[in-house]
C-alpha cells in the first residue's frame, strides 16, 4: 500500500520565464544560497535575472557567488531559498528579454 501520508500540497504559481528564445540558450544546473536573495514576504528568494559568477573548478556541481569577481551568467528561474541552499539554474547563452526581469 503507498504511504500517503508523507504527500504535501503546495499552492505553486507559474515560474517567470525570462527567455526571449527558448530554443537558442545553454545553461547549467547549480547551487544558490540565501546570500543572493532578496526578502519577498515571508520567503527569501532568488530572483530570475540575477547575476552571477559561476564557478566550475570547486566540485561536481557549480558553485555561485555574487560576483565580485564580474559576472558570467544570470539565474534563469526564481528559487526560493528560505530553507537553505538549493538547486538553481544558471543561464551562460541566451536571449533575455528584459521586459520579463522584475526589476526589484
Amino acid at each position: 500500500m503507498f504511504n500517503q501520508s508523507t504527500i504535501t500540497n503546495s499552492k505553486m504559481s507559474a515560474s517567470t520565464q525570462i527567455l526571449a528564445n527558448v530554443e537558442l540558450q545553454m545553461s547549467v544546473g547549480c547551487v544558490v544560497t540565501n546570500a543572493l536573495a532578496t526578502v519577498v514576504g515571508s520567503n527569501r528568494i532568488v530572483k530570475a535575472g540575477t547575476p552571477v559568477k559561476i564557478n566550475y573548478t570547486d566540485s561536481a556541481v557549480p558553485a555561485v557567488d555574487g560576483g565580485t569577481n564580474g559576472y558570467n551568467a544570470i539565474i534563469l528561474h526564481d528559487v526560493d531559498v528560505t530553507n537553505g541552499n538549493q538547486n538553481a539554474t544558471a543561464l551562460i547563452f541566451g536571449f533575455v528579454n528584459l521586459n520579463r526581469i522584475d526589476t526589484t
